[in-house]
């Protein structure tokens, strides 16, 4: 009885397990995606600790299960904190942060990626193509189904873009 009462244990232990590894949404760095062999399109979450709506963005967009399935299957992930200190190398460039005052200032990579309209917003949500380059932006927040259909906009206008070359 003990033997059945410890593999009834083992297997829910597995399941549990094995739902939280597929709800995991897989975070890349731009150092990361430079090296990645498969070719994918990536989602870049451009955001501050400071903001109230990406932190909205964070707690529930990026935990909904169909936007993380989505994401993993389909994209690579970025979650950019636009004031982040440390410098980064993308596309054979170092972007640095710049200080733009006492104890406030802007990554230049936020800046390159994010700038909408001459101005940058957070959160901004910024889709590059399988070859790096910027499709879409998107400055305000995007709950989970407004996310997914952002996304299937996207994938729809490459598929039309693709048929017309």
């Amino acid at each position: 009885m003990k033997f059945i009462f410890k593999l009834i244990h083992l297997f829910l232990f597995m399941t549990i397990a094995t739902n939280m590894a597929w709800s995991q949404l897989k975070k890349y760095s731009f150092e990361e995606l430079e090296s990645l062999e498969i070719k994918k399109p990536t989602v870049v979450f451009l955001h501050t600790n400071w903001c109230k709506y990406c932190q909205v963005m964070e707690h529930t967009t990026f935990t909904d299960k169909k936007v993380i399935s989505k994401l993993n299957k389909d994209y690579h992930f970025i979650s950019f904190d636009a004031e982040q200190a440390a410098p980064i190398t993308f596309q054979n460039h170092t972007f640095k942060y710049k200080s733009t005052g006492k104890k406030t200032g802007i990554h230049e990579l936020a800046e390159a990626l994010g700038t909408y309209k001459f101005k940058i917003t957070y959160p901004t949500t910024v889709v590059l193509n399988s070859k790096k380059e910027i499709i879409f932006q998107y400055p305000s927040v995007l709950k989970p189904k407004g996310f997914l259909r952002m996304l299937e906009a996207i994938e729809d206008n490459e598929k039309t873009s693709k048929r017309t070359l």
